[in-house]
Formats: structure tokens, sequence, C-alpha cells
């Protein structure tokens, strides 16, 4: 399994990836069951009991997606933002992160009400960016930062994570790199 394979909107899921990726079934913060890469979510189980250590609780929105949900998304979101937001925050089907099973969407529970709308995550970005000084430490990292659209094709999503392993997940975190950045270092 390839914890570093590379997402984006050049570089399209192939549909071998499925070959070697384990999706198991898990229940979203909303109690749907929803599938993800299986060792993504037990390092997703270790982060989100550390989380609770420091006050923080969360749970997963949405992590696999098929091609249908992707497009219907995508197909949502246009309706509700417009295309020029859309195409800044949602990945055309083939090109999202979702579709390997290793990106979460976090969600946060502050005060018994669950934020999964992005007004309310980035309402809450505070909240985020202490759990983004854990990532690493669980092998995930931020996807999307601040200021590196120019690099992941992507606006800033504080609720994006992607699991990568541990070593790369530290190494990324430490030199503030995004995944493109970290793949292209030794070349």
């Amino acid at each position: 399994m390839n914890y570093l394979v590379l997402i984006n909107k050049e570089n399209l899921i192939k549909d071998s990836y499925y070959k070697y990726a384990k999706l198991i079934n898990c229940k979203n913060v909303l109690g749907n069951t929803i599938k993800i890469e299986e060792k993504t979510y037990d390092a997703y189980l270790k982060l989100k009991d550390y989380l609770k250590t420091v006050d923080i609780i969360v749970g997963i929105d949405t992590a696999y997606r098929s091609f249908l949900e992707q497009q219907e998304i995508f197909n949502n979101y246009s309706l509700k933002y417009g295309n020029a937001y859309t195409k800044n925050y949602v990945a055309p089907v083939k090109a999202s992160e979702h579709h390997t099973g290793l990106a979460i969407d976090l969600a946060v529970i502050i005060n018994d009400k669950i934020n999964i709308d992005p007004e309310d995550l980035f309402a809450n970005e505070n909240v985020f960016l202490e759990i983004h000084k854990y990532l690493h430490r669980y092998g995930f990292i931020l996807r999307y930062p601040k200021g590196k659209k120019h690099i992941t094709g992507y606006n800033y999503e504080p609720w994006h994570i992607r699991y990568v392993g541990k070593e790369a997940a530290t190494y990324i975190y430490n030199n503030t790199l995004t995944l493109e950045e970290y793949l292209l270092k030794d070349k």
C-alpha cells in the first residue's frame, strides 16, 4: 500500500490503486456508515483519543468517496457556492484524495454541536490550529495549508487531513511542506 500516493488535478487516481487499498466500514460523526482505509482509521482513532486529553472532540465527516459521491458533492457545491468557489475547494472526479480512503474531513464538536459545514469549520479555525500541532504524531498532515494553493491547487482547508505515515508526516510538518513538495524534495 502506497501511503504517499499523490492524487490531485494533475495526478488522477488509477483503477489499479484499489488492488492494494483495504477499505473498512466505520461510522461517521452523524452515525452513517462510511468507508476508510484500515491503517488510516487506526491512526485516526489514536489521534481522536489524544485530542480528547486536550479537550478537543472530533469526528469523521467524510473519508472514502466513490466517483458518484464526489460528483454529487461537486454539483451540490456548484449550486450552493458557484463554480469559482467550488473549483478552489472540491476536486473533480478521479482527482479527489477521498477516492483513496486516506483523506479525512474532520468535524469538530463544540458545546454538543457537530460542526461540518465550511462556514462553521472556518469559524472554529482556532480549534483546528491546535489539532494541526498533533497530526504528524499520528501520521497525518494538513493537506491544504494556507498559502500553498499555487502548489496544491486548493485553498486552505483546516479540516482536510491526509494519512501519509509518521515518518513522512513528521518531515512534512517540521519543514512546512505540502505532499507535492515532499515528493519532489529528492528529485
